[in-house]
């Protein structure tokens, strides 16, 4: 155990289900709304039903642009009070959500409650560095992950269980008891990891020029757009998978346990890029999986795989959708290690850059092709094929620049 913890008087248990949980902020504040989309179209937005799934990309975007900010504010004034604000924001804009008399507001809610859940899933992987390293840290990181990866297969039905007992505006206060709950247990039981004299001021001049460096490095920029891109499949496909269930399969009600049993298998994605990655290297990862993210999106598109009149129609769809996620799980951690690669001696300022950029721009790309549900998988599969046959072209021209390249690095 880390020295530093054991001052605490926490146990390494204890720690990990407290990080795991401040992780999970996130996956439940987004995939236990997943049931709760239809009754929030029937009465906030009924004449336009298909700007329902806009309260998943509201909440992404304001954990980008929060992404950005909550690194260098807890490394200017310490992890605790970065946390404790975040949980008030969060908390008082799932209570506007709770109220709210129309879509518009309900939007803004979301987009204040992103800026908020970003606090804690991007302080706590401050926390775990202040009091672990090397191979410990490594260990602490992989047992939280494990954890997290179990929430995204439970939350659906969490979110179901408590619309059925209180309605939608429920899951507003199942989000206000998970976070009062959370910071609660930090305040008790996890003093501050950053001692005062470690702090570092705000210094925009140097995150501007953090920026300015990552845009003149083609490679870099290269993998943002990819990174980008894959966030961008992945954000569409939720915002569409629960009407996609109800509208075109007519499984609404086992929606939630679907969807479960595909992230529980997809969840296994990190595993297996943990062994795989060793053996080919990221970017032939990345780029090996998008093109068959294309092949198989282009077989379900040609030949109207996922058709309701055909015997095996759903079981195709949710096929594809586990593909799809299992290539999240194969790509996007890839793709963050390719952009931090040239990054090293401002990794903690090109970490929240490139994660604030690509989540950004990733919810910026989703929420229009959202607008185009028409009751089919079409609009989701062509969005999906066109974003992973450009990821794949774009990876293709990495590898040739790098190709290109490396005769002078090796001189």
């Amino acid at each position: 155990m880390s020295e530093k913890l054991a001052n605490f008087r926490m146990g390494r248990g204890e720690f990990v289900a407290l990080i795991a949980m401040m992780f999970a902020t996130i996956a439940f504040s987004l995939d236990a709304m997943l049931p709760a989309l239809p009754d929030i179209a029937a009465e906030l937005s009924p004449e336009l039903a298909n700007r329902a799934p806009l309260i998943l990309t509201a909440f992404v975007f304001g954990m980008g642009v929060g992404t950005f900010i909550a690194g260098p504010l807890s490394d200017a004034f310490g992890r605790r009070r970065v946390i404790f604000f975040s949980a008030i924001l969060y908390t008082a804009s799932a209570a506007l959500a709770y109220v709210s008399w129309s879509l518009e507001v309900l939007l803004i809610a979301r987009v204040l409650q992103g800026l908020g859940a970003s606090g804690p899933r991007i302080v706590a992987v401050a926390i775990v560095r202040d009091l672990f390293s090397g191979r410990e840290m490594a260990k602490i990181v992989s047992l939280v992950m494990l954890i997290f990866t179990l929430v995204p297969a439970f939350a659906p039905l969490m979110g179901m269980v408590i619309i059925n007992v209180s309605g939608w505006r429920g899951i507003f206060m199942a989000f206000i008891v998970f976070s009062t709950v959370t910071v609660l247990w930090m305040g008790l039981r996890l003093p501050e990891t950053l001692a005062v004299e470690d702090r570092r001021p705000l210094r925009w001049k140097l995150m501007f020029a953090a920026v300015g460096e990552m845009f003149s490095n083609r490679t870099v920029m290269l993998s943002i757009f990819v990174q980008t891109l894959a966030m961008a499949m992945l954000f569409t496909t939720l915002m569409l998978v629960q009407p996609i269930y109800e509208q075109v399969y007519n499984r609404a009600e086992s929606f939630p346990y679907w969807f479960g049993a595909v992230a529980v298998v997809a969840g296994t994605s990190s595993l297996l890029n943990a062994r795989l990655v060793v053996q080919f290297g990221m970017r032939h990862m990345v780029t090996s999986m998008l093109g068959w993210q294309v092949f198989i999106t282009a077989l379900m598109l040609i030949f109207n795989l996922g058709d309701l009149a055909r015997p095996y129609g759903f079981g195709a769809f949710v096929f594809w959708q586990t593909c799809l996620f299992f290539q999240a799980g194969l790509t996007l951690g890839n793709l963050n290690a390719i952009a931090m690669e040239p990054m090293g001696h401002i990794a903690g300022m090109a970490a929240s850059i490139i994660g604030a950029l690509a989540t950004v721009m990733a919810a910026a790309i989703a929420s229009p092709v959202g607008l185009f549900f028409d009751g089919t998988i079409i609009p989701l599969m062509v969005a999906v094929l066109v974003m992973a046959a450009v990821g794949f072209g774009l990876m293709i021209l990495m590898g040739a620049e790098s190709e290109e390249t490396q005769p002078e690095a090796a001189e």
